[in-house]
């Protein structure tokens, strides 16, 4: 015989969710969450102001090397070089532009290229940047500006002098980006700081750098083959062969020619950097409108949590 349907086959509907209570609870506690609301977001507007202003200097550059017609004259001479018994590359790598997009990212290129060239204090010690003066003021806790000393105190890893890698870090994470657009192959350099005349100055000084780096470095070793081809040619016997090394000197003398007339010889500008106006971040509206919600999302949960809280104690 069947059982008799009774409420222990009833599902349990005392532990689900009341939206009505859930409404009345939080209109009962409306100024609980007006208060939390407001006192986080004016936490936030304080904190968004506390915030110093960044200018960010972008440059929008073009690759400028003459890889490919130079690669071109390699492959020509190449097979008759074969012949003299003179290995050529075979120009067929990556170019200087490709290579140094990498290079600018680079621990060695801070080290020995861009810390020469920068006040470290305005790195790792600014305060503020006085708009009217035009002037950097420095954290009194980790630099003083009168004698020139840092008196921060760190622990290990780090040293009271700032080192190559902790200001590399800071640097890259903070300051520097590159990007490059795919379709077109332009590359974007961008370089941030509170000051935008010191924004400019680093952005126009990674250009530079880079573009001296492997002007040298082409440089060199174009002298060095012309000192090779100089031997070869005076120990060749055969006519045939003391042309082709002629060819290739000339070759190697263009491009020695190129190296040394070429103001931008890997990164030429599309768009060169500016001392720019209108900071770039940070957002304050945005930040602002952050707390706000947060803060009434924040309300929410714990009126919500009280009341059920003291509904499960007086049950």
């Amino acid at each position: 015989m069947q059982e008799p349907y009774n409420n222990k086959h009833l599902p349990d509907f005392d532990d689900e969710i009341d939206l009505t209570e859930l409404f009345r609870a939080l209109f009962q506690g409306k100024w609980i969450i007006i208060s939390v609301t407001s006192l986080v977001s004016i936490i936030g507007v304080i904190y968004s102001l506390s915030l110093p202003n960044i200018y960010e200097s972008k440059a929008i550059l073009v690759p400028a090397d003459e890889s490919s017609s130079m690669s071109s004259a390699m492959k020509n001479y190449g097979g008759l070089a074969g012949l003299a018994g003179i290995n050529l590359p075979s120009g067929e790598g990556v170019t200087n532009s490709e290579k140094a997009k990498t290079k600018l990212s680079s621990l060695s290129f801070f080290k020995n290229n861009l810390l020469p060239h920068i006040f470290l204090p305005d790195l790792m010690a600014v305060k503020s940047w006085d708009v009217k003066t035009n002037s950097l003021t420095y954290d009194e806790s980790i630099y003083k500006k009168n004698s020139n000393t840092w008196i921060r105190e760190v622990s290990y890893p780090k040293q009271q002098i700032p080192s190559v890698q902790e200001s590399f870090k800071v640097f890259r994470s903070g300051h520097f980006n590159i990007s490059e657009d795919k379709k077109t192959g332009f590359i974007t350099l961008s370089t941030k700081h509170q000051s935008p005349l010191v924004a400019k100055e680093w952005n126009e000084l990674l250009i530079n750098e880079v573009n001296s780096f492997y002007r040298q470095k082409d440089k060199s070793e174009s002298q060095k083959a012309l000192v090779y081809l100089n031997k070869q040619i005076a120990s060749a016997n055969l006519s045939e062969i003391k042309q082709v090394i002629a060819e290739l000197m000339q070759q190697e003398t263009q491009k020695l020619a190129l190296v040394e007339v070429k103001q931008f010889y890997v990164f030429d500008y599309i768009d060169p950097p500016a001392v720019m106006e209108q900071k770039s971040e940070p957002k304050r509206a945005l930040i602002c409108i952050f707390f706000a919600i947060f803060g009434g999302i924040l309300s929410i949960i714990l009126l919500l949590l009280r009341h059920y809280i003291f509904r499960k104690k007086s049950s």
